[in-house]
């Protein structure tokens, strides 16, 4: 008879490419999982791996019965997180966020986790947003918080808020008091968000479907480094309008009008194929409910939401 704990052994070698791996993730020993992986061979009189690879790599019996395990592990978890109190599931969640989500409504959105599921483990990853999808494609994070910049069949996602852009300079560039069209804006050395950033995308494609060429440009992915060289007069950037209240209210950065305005930001939290776990499900509901772009470093509950 299989046992959980060899599903569990053959999923995670598999999954993280070494029994030391898997041993670790399922904190034992690594001769208890060798152990786990040859009762099983010995029961199905078959090779699961492929033991002349230097890694671990599935034979094609043990393709099959990864994606068995990945099905039952998947169900036992669900029928767990269905039928146990929130109080009492004990899971580990790993979230995967951008760099403007984790500077406004992480914080929030972590403590509501805590107070809806005291036992369950959240470990963050802030990371660049294509980095973040591929991270969520190998399973090395369960849910994304990311701008709405993929078509992928193989993900799904819910949507949360949007962010409201604006064009941002220190006051000292340029006069502000005026309005510019963007052809004029292209004249002085703008500052963008890279390839690696989902906002850096959806704006780029922006760009090109008005048929804007930018001549120069500086481009970074990360968001502290763009607001910051804005500041410093380097150039103009696309940046939150909402958030950034405190530098626009000191005379640091001032708001451009600029025409055509620039496009909302959709986020989406998005998983893999369908939704499976009723404890990720009330995570995105949490999300929902709270994601708010506007106000740095969020703290406090929103009344009646948990």
């Amino acid at each position: 008879m299989m046992t959980f704990k060899q599903l569990e052994a053959l999923y995670w070698v598999a999954q993280l490419g070494g029994f030391s791996q898997a041993a670790n993730r399922l904190c034992t020993t690594q001769s208890a999982i060798s152990k786990r992986i040859q009762e099983m061979e010995m029961k199905f009189e078959v090779a699961l791996f492929d033991r002349a690879q230097r890694s671990a790599r599935l034979t094609e019996k043990g393709e099959q019965l990864f994606r068995m395990a990945k099905k039952l592990l998947d169900e036992r978890d669900s029928a767990v997180e269905e039928f146990s109190r929130p109080e009492v599931v004990q899971r580990r969640v790993r979230l995967g966020v951008t760099e403007l989500t984790a500077m406004t409504w992480l914080p929030r959105w972590v403590r509501l986790i805590q107070e809806c599921y005291p036992k369950v483990v959240i470990e963050p990853d802030v990371d660049l947003s294509t980095s973040l999808r591929d991270k969520l494609l190998a399973n090395e994070v369960d849910l994304i918080v990311v701008p709405n910049a993929f078509q992928d069949s193989r993900f799904s996602s819910k949507a949360l808020s949007a962010v409201e852009s604006a064009w941002m300079c220190s006051p000292s560039l340029m006069d502000t008091s005026k309005p510019v069209r963007m052809p004029e804006l292209a004249k002085y050395r703008l500052l963008v968000q890279g390839d690696k950033s989902g906002t850096g995308i959806i704006y780029d494609r922006w760009f090109k479907s008005l048929g804007m060429e930018l001549p120069s440009v500086i481009s970074s992915n990360n968001m502290i480094a763009l607001i910051g060289m804005t500041v410093a007069g380097l150039g103009i950037s696309y940046l939150p309008r909402h958030c950034l209240s405190a530098l626009k209210a000191n005379g640091s950065l001032a708001v451009l009008r600029v025409a055509p305005a620039l496009p909302k930001i959709e986020y989406v939290a998005m998983y893999r194929g369908e939704m499976h776990s009723s404890l990720l499900s009330s995570i995105i509901m949490l999300a929902q409910n709270c994601s708010d772009f506007t106000k740095m470093f969020q703290t406090q509950d929103i009344a009646g939401l948990v």
